[in-house]
């Protein structure tokens, strides 16, 4: 199929289903960006006027209409409150396609989704090659974070952690154990808790150990496919997912894997709502294991409380000293996609040494939005300073979240407001519990 076909039926089909939205007005008071903005072209209803007729306003201003559909975090939370039942998200997703199909894509991140993220060996040995030449450019801010100055065009002033020595794949390779209670999972990492949060990715394991779950983590996994995705490059979509579902294919031919378990919400939601949504762009046998994977894909937190039943099991030791006050972000993935809330309380409730305190808005978006951030830095500061206010207002020493991406924007929020709040991920807090 011809790009310009492709483009002609994407329009068409959206023309179809921008006719179910009521224009109420309704998504206003929970999206994030139009409750800094207040401009209606930032809201969803704006948006899906925007859309209509999106072939002439493309040819007459595509510049304009990439800027305003590009000012979305996809965070869901229209979505989620629309009486009328409108597939937002999926819409976004695709007017942002039909804008590539027509426009092209930025060659810096045609490199990074269709070169870069396909290729896990390389980026690993990019990061681990950058590592040591790290203290040479940052600048110490808070205890544990960092500005890079000399970046500040790419990255803006966010505060950082330092990049990890080795990367988790680059640790253990294609790590398999067998288990004692007859369950076996497949470890999907992600790239944040696979390259960056390693110490996340760390206490998956550890926490998979102590009960006995029997794990594969292939080294060769690569991105889910949401940042290309949200970018709204197909092409970078479809070449990652097909290198996930190549490995996850011959996991599967293997036998014995029953569930397919992420630290992320994003990926999560990618494996179980996106691969399936598209699938029409694979192969039929890559077809089956698409719909395999979305079958068993659990978040982590979701299968200690629901699979291994962890919240009923003695708690963990109760160590001298005050207990530590944490407050819970509801992630919007993970909550609004997948509807996982309860769960990680639950395991944050499994270490005696923490008491858990709700925040404010806890399922307001942090405003991190994955590239979101990276190409409007600004305004996803002043979204990300509202959720730092409910995290202070909390009273609490500690931030949990179930979401890499949300750690880094909510660790850059604290740290440039000076706030010695650390940000943990629930399993990292229940995973404190358990014996080295």
């Amino acid at each position: 199929m011809s790009d310009i076909t492709r483009l002609a039926q994407t329009l068409m089909k959206l023309d179809d289903r921008l006719a179910d939205c009521m224009r109420c007005g309704l998504c206003q008071a929970v999206c994030p960006v139009f409750g800094v903005t207040y401009k209606e072209s930032d809201v969803s209803r704006g948006k899906l006027a925007l859309l209509d007729n999106l072939a002439h306003k493309m040819i007459e201003d595509a510049d304009a209409v990439e800027e305003k559909l590009n000012r979305c975090l996809l965070c869901g939370s229209c979505q989620a409150n629309c009486p009328s039942g409108v597939s937002i998200l999926e819409i976004f997703m695709e007017a942002r396609q039909a804008l590539v199909d027509y426009r092209g894509l930025n060659p810096i991140k045609k490199f990074v989704f269709r070169e870069l993220l396909t290729h896990p060996q390389l980026f690993s040995a990019m990061m681990r090659s950058a590592a040591p030449f790290q203290g040479l450019v940052m600048r110490q801010k808070g205890a544990k974070t960092y500005d890079m100055p000399l970046f500040k065009k790419l990255i803006g002033s966010r505060h950082i952690a330092k990049l990890p020595s080795k990367s988790l794949h680059a640790k253990y390779g294609d790590l398999r154990t067998e288990g004692q209670i007859g369950i076996k999972v497949l470890f999907f990492a992600g790239c944040m808790a696979d390259k960056y949060y390693t110490q996340l990715g760390e206490a998956c394991l550890k926490v998979l150990k102590h009960h006995g779950v029997g794990v594969v983590m292939p080294s060769r996994l690569t991105c889910c496919g949401i940042p290309a995705l949200a970018s709204g490059d197909r092409t970078g979509f479809v070449l990652e997912t097909r290198k996930n579902l190549d490995v996850i294919g011959r996991e599967f031919t293997g036998g014995g894997i029953q569930y397919v378990l992420t630290p992320c919400g994003s990926c999560t939601a990618t494996l179980k709502e996106w691969w399936p949504h598209f699938a029409r762009e694979f192969s039929p046998e890559h077809q089956k294991t698409i719909a395999s994977v979305a079958a068993r894909v659990m978040d982590i937190n979701a299968f200690l409380i629901d699979v291994l039943h962890v919240d009923t099991m003695d708690k963990g030791a109760r160590r001298p000293g005050e207990v530590t006050r944490v407050t819970f972000h509801d992630s919007c993935h993970l909550k609004k996609s997948l509807g996982v809330w309860e769960q990680p309380r639950k395991l944050i409730r499994q270490n005696p040494n923490y008491e858990l305190v709700e925040m404010a808005e806890a399922d307001r978006c942090c405003g991190c939005g994955g590239s979101f951030t990276l190409f409007h830095y600004e305004l996803s500061k002043e979204i990300g300073l509202r959720k730092r206010e409910n995290i202070v207002r909390s009273g609490a020493s500690a931030v949990a979240t179930g979401c890499p991406a949300c750690m880094l924007q909510i660790s850059d929020m604290l740290s440039q407001n000076k706030d010695d709040i650390v940000v943990k991920h629930p399993i990292e807090i229940y995973a404190e519990t358990l014996p080295d």
